[in-house]
């Protein structure tokens, strides 16, 4: 049977949690260490299933992976098979950043079209658009994108709509193209600049990561380096929900404020209290938060992975609140295993609207995705009596021991097989 958590809820969190280093960068890093025969040494590395796919994926394609300790090294001597077969991709979309690099450096590329989480379509077109711009053919055969350049030539790529994973693997293949190249609309996220920081420590030239302009001077080749992987937002952002949301007094450590103004402006409209310090934020719960309206849009807006936890949290809000869903379709998947709990939320295609209770009840529920998972789990903190959330192995592709760390804070929750 697979894994279940089992929460006892109504228990105010106090304490102090460390966050886990980003996945978001993590696959990143990892896609980008195909791009260079030396050595890429990645600390702060979480210990999640979608790293370990990734692993597990840039060793078929060549590399040798020595992990400790929250420490690995990647080296690709040569690229010996230019597959990322289905089974592999199919579980995780990020699976596609390995398409740029082996393209760059090895001159062909076959990746199963990708998986991931249930939350839309998410196509990659942005990503082989931008690839046939730098001069790759493309052709997509039984399943596969099958991509081909003898050496990638520079281009202006302006992409249709902002898209991280498209921006990275543009950036990673233009880095070895021959001229510069100009990314259009790209794609501001923290962890974007973390992997342009990694490329440049490998000899890249890149200039404009974090702004919508991104230019990129191809050099022949790229050298090994050494990189620390930046704190995971979303986990950041999660942790200080259960701090609020239980009405506990908690300081979650080992963070960049910044990466979080959006979604601690809006905590702060719903009345949560929070101190930041350089690299911390005290989060103290509201005896009731107040109704906020919440639209995602890409960074620095109201990131959308933050979105179901929010839902959560207003899901008890004293008033009426509207959540507008910009970024994926079918997103409020968790809606219906909150309204099993006693939440009233309505949906109606990208709107969702949350009339609040004044408690959760305890209830079986079921994760449909990543940030549901983290969700429900939120909801069964705050409930009266026992939450059972199952299928959490979607909960394990992102959250590094979710639970050691919220038993550390007092939470009452156990992992049962």
């Amino acid at each position: 049977m697979p894994a279940r958590l089992e929460i006892d809820g109504g228990v105010p969190l106090h304490g102090s949690v460390r966050v886990s280093a980003a996945k978001n960068a993590a696959l990143p890093a990892l896609a980008a260490s195909l791009l260079t025969a030396e050595p890429v040494r990645l600390t702060n590395v979480p210990d999640l299933v979608d790293v370990r796919t990734m692993v597990r994926l840039v060793e078929t394609l060549g590399a040798t992976i020595r992990r400790e300790h929250g420490e690995l090294a990647a080296q690709v001597a040569r690229v010996t098979n230019d597959v990322a077969p289905y089974d592999l991709v199919s579980t995780m979309r990020a699976s596609v950043l390995v398409l740029g690099p082996l393209v760059a450096r090895h001159g062909s590329a076959r990746v199963a079209l990708p998986g991931g989480c249930a939350i839309g379509v998410r196509p990659i077109d942005q990503h082989l658009k931008g690839l046939a711009r730098l001069g790759a053919e493309i052709a997509i055969e039984n399943g596969y994108v099958v991509a081909r350049a003898s050496r990638l030539k520079a281009a202006r790529i302006a992409t249709d709509l902002v898209t991280v994973t498209g921006t990275e693997n543009l950036m990673m293949a233009a880095a070895l193209a021959e001229g510069t190249t100009v990314i259009e609309n790209a794609a501001r996220e923290p962890e974007v600049v973390d992997l342009a920081t990694l490329l440049t420590a490998m000899g890249a030239r890149i200039r404009g990561a974090g702004t919508p302009r991104v230019e990129i001077e191809g050099v022949s080749e790229l050298a090994g380096t050494s990189h620390r992987i930046i704190p995971d937002r979303i986990e950041a952002g999660t942790l200080i929900v259960a701090g609020a949301i239980t009405g506990g007094d908690v300081t979650v450590t080992d963070l960049v404020p910044d990466h979080l103004s959006a979604l601690m402006a809006k905590l702060g409209e719903c009345g949560v209290a929070l101190e930041v310090g350089p690299t911390s934020v005290r989060v103290r719960g509201p005896g009731r938060p107040r109704a906020a309206d919440v639209t995602t849009s890409p960074f620095p807006g109201f990131p959308t992975d933050m979105q179901a936890q929010v839902m959560t949290l207003l899901g008890l809000a004293d008033g009426q609140s509207r959540v507008t869903e910009t970024i994926f379709e079918n997103r409020f998947m968790h809606v219906a295993e909150l309204a099993r709990m006693g939440a009233r939320i309505e949906t109606d295609g990208a709107i969702a609207v949350i009339r609040g209770v004044s408690c959760y009840q305890g209830a079986p529920v079921m994760a449909s995705d990543l940030r549901a998972s983290a969700a429900l789990v939120l909801a069964g903190l705050a409930a009266h009596g026992r939450t059972t959330v199952s299928r959490v192995y979607h909960l394990d592709r992102g959250y590094e021991r979710l639970e050691t760390k919220l038993t550390a804070l007092g939470a009452r929750i156990e992992r049962r097989a």
